[in-house]
């Protein structure tokens, strides 16, 4: 590889595990290495990985727990090896994947900077011009001096940050480090990050924060049981991720609705943008329309419910046709049209619902729901689900007196 070429090329990366449940698994799997067979029960941890990352860039690996995240970056790292598929690695790595686990315990902090630095390919003056710049990094004080056996794990890991960073590597692979150590370690770490980012470094980080993966990366691989579910702009898979995870989460179990003709019901739901063309995605700040036509048992027409929900059940708002005014128009004998236009939408990206809900022409009980799933795209990195109007302004600087 130039300068100029990737710094990471998995193709076809694949890592199995033998499944070592009883002894009689652990001498199949012994037997299959000694005598080179493949019959023995394993377990897929990663599933045919292409993954590029160029110098310069930062890309965010996300998923759930046992999706193969960890396992991709030890194959990167050079800790494990792929069962199939290529993997070319250029350039000094730096890996942040068990935080002080390569320390001797017996050994002060100040000597396991030395072998750290040692086992990383410095020379004994490179080791000494950077001592003093992790020393203030890992800032733990006197305990510098004292055995790491004696070192709380939030210690350990601060030392183990300030040794890796200071290795000044070409890519950084990191690990859930931000989700580690105090508050004003994190905040340290985060800088350090951004600063690396800032001067070319190549960042490769799996994080459980999406905030995180948005802020630092600018592009991401979702992985999914081990196989790539979707790679590319960090706000993107982000977004699909967290959408997914509402989705899942979500109650399943809908109560079937009652026989047309008998109460007033929602025949029909749908979606259309500002000009009216059907649509079930929306930009941030975009006009949306929800369009639909409600039964009326006995053509009268019915109150209408219509609601916005987050996949998940969380509600966003609820507007009520009779606090309005509103009557919807009759289209036929027993069908009634309403609409309500958005403009502007303001929910966050993410996927959301609308519901429409009948009721009797007296508003007083509700028969009937539908849904229709829509998606917000867009990026911002606000807390919630909606951005009302706003704007920041310079402070006065000085609390108003409250009496």
């Amino acid at each position: 590889m130039t300068r100029t070429d990737c710094l990471v090329r998995l193709q076809g990366v694949t890592k199995d595990y033998p499944k070592l449940v009883t002894g009689g698994d652990r001498l199949r799997a012994l037997a299959g290495l000694v005598f080179r067979r493949r019959e023995s029960p394993s377990f897929r941890a990663l599933d045919s990985i292409d993954l590029e990352v160029r110098r310069g860039e930062s890309v965010g690996v996300i998923g759930e727990n046992g999706a193969g995240k960890s396992t991709l970056l030890k194959i990167i790292a050079g800790v494990s090896r792929p069962t199939a598929g290529t993997v070319a690695v250029a350039g000094r790595i730096g890996a942040l994947l068990e935080l002080g686990s390569g320390f001797h315990p017996e050994y002060t902090g100040r000597e396991n900077i030395g072998l750290s630095g040692a086992l990383a390919g410095l020379s004994p003056r490179e080791v000494a011009a950077r001592e003093q710049s992790i020393v203030d990094f890992a800032d733990i004080g006197d305990h510098i001096d004292e055995p790491i056996k004696h070192y709380s794990s939030g210690m350990v890991v601060r030392l183990g940050f300030a040794v890796a960073t200071a290795l000044e590597p070409e890519l950084l692979i990191t690990d859930e480090v931000l989700a580690v150590g105090d508050e004003s370690f994190q905040k340290k770490c985060i800088g350090w990050l951004e600063r690396y980012r800032a001067g070319g470094g190549t960042l490769l980080l799996v994080s459980h924060s999406m905030y995180h993966i948005q802020t630092l990366c600018s592009r991401a691989l979702w992985l999914h049981h081990g196989a790539p579910r979707m790679q590319g702009a960090a706000f993107d898979v982000t977004r699909e991720y967290l959408a997914w995870h509402e989705a899942k989460t979500a109650a399943a179990a809908k109560a079937p609705p009652p026989p047309l003709g008998s109460v007033p019901r929602v025949v029909s739901l749908w979606a259309e943008d500002g000009d009216g063309r059907p649509a079930d995605t929306f930009a941030l700040g975009q006009a949306a329309v929800v369009q639909g036509v409600a039964y009326g048992p006995d053509d009268r027409p019915p109150v209408l419910l219509v609601a916005i929900v987050r996949v998940n059940g969380t509600g966003v708002c609820g507007l009520h046709s009779s606090d309005f005014g509103f009557v919807p128009a009759r289209l036929e004998p027993h069908r009634f049209g309403f609409a309500v236009r958005f403009e502007p939408l303001e929910l966050l990206p993410g996927k959301y619902l609308f519901r429409a809900h009948a009721l009797d022409p007296e508003g007083l009980r509700l028969f009937d729901t539908v849904a229709f799933e829509f998606t917000v795209t867009g990026e911002a990195r606000d807390y919630g689900v909606v951005r009302p109007p706003h704007r920041w302004l310079p402070g006065r600087g000085k609390p108003l007196d409250i009496k």
